[in-house]
């Protein structure tokens, strides 16, 4: 695995040591501060498609934490944070990735933040409180679970590939009703060709898992950047490969990551299906 780069780089490491005190910070509020009482403050795509009042103070905490430190950066956050900033760094926030399992009390959720220079991804943070792991990743770094400090931790690698019919993948649904199930007939048409198919309800979840070995794969249709913007870059410095449709990188029409070997089946595969569209 390369060597962290913290030395050589010292904005990498200040940039990478922010995000981990942020999502650390983010996360602590959303874990401890979680009201017994907690409701729906506002809808996106659809009904189903929640907002949360902790959603909104998280990415608060988050950005007012980064701009106090940084005021020169940009932002791009879920919530509505959004600025260009003169730095040259700009900052992508899902504040809460997994809402609605957080609004049912379930394990599954997440703070993601990556930082980006000149518009190149250069650090990613998932914060999973109620795992009780972080996950880290640098450009050309590698990628850690857990260990605050820059470049600690248990070093993440992809699991060796099986055959994909052994193949244990995760996905992930959209809440707008006729996406969903269209998704679910791929679902569907996949199964037989896998181990079996999960769904845990947070993206940045899914791509640290399979960073970190336990899953073969993931896809998903209709991710934002910040929903894929740190976990994507954990998982390829853990030796996955990431992309959108062949050829593509990552995006909203489609998201893949998998260990080697089973990326190269699953894409075209996902493609072929038609994964990417209704």
């Amino acid at each position: 695995m390369t060597s962290v780069p913290s030395e050589t780089d010292p904005v990498l490491s200040e940039l990478l040591d922010l995000a981990l005190e942020a999502a650390r910070r983010a996360g602590a509020l959303l874990r401890d501060g979680r009201p017994v009482d907690l409701g729906v403050a506002a809808t996106k795509s659809s009904p189903v498609d929640v907002v949360t009042e902790m959603d909104i103070a998280a990415e608060k905490l988050i950005t007012g934490f980064l701009t106090e430190r940084r005021p020169r950066d940009g932002f791009l956050g879920e919530e509505g944070a959004s600025s260009e900033g003169s730095s040259g760094i700009r900052w992508v926030i899902d504040p809460l990735d997994g809402t609605v399992n957080y609004l049912y009390g379930l394990p599954t959720w997440a703070v993601s933040i990556a930082a980006e220079r000149n518009g190149e991804r250069v650090v990613g943070v998932v914060e999973a409180p109620m795992r009780g792991e972080t996950y880290h990743a640098v450009l050309g770094g590698g990628a850690y679970a857990n260990g605050g400090a820059y470049g600690k931790g248990a070093a993440l690698r992809t699991r060796p590939a099986p055959p994909l019919g052994q193949a244990l993948v995760a996905t992930g649904f959209n809440y707008v009703a006729d996406v969903r199930t269209h998704q679910a007939d791929i679902a569907r048409q996949l199964i037989p060709k896998l181990r079996d198919i999960r769904r845990g309800g947070s993206a940045a979840v899914d791509l640290c898992d399979v960073a970190a070995g336990r899953l073969d794969g993931y896809y998903e249709r209709g991710l934002h950047p910040w929903d894929l913007a740190a976990g994507d870059l954990i998982a390829r410095e853990a030796g996955a490969r990431t992309g959108g449709r062949p050829g593509l990188p990552a995006d909203g029409d489609l998201t893949v990551a998998a260990s080697p070997g089973v990326f190269e089946l699953l894409q075209p595969l996902l493609d072929e299906l038609g994964a990417w569209h209704d």
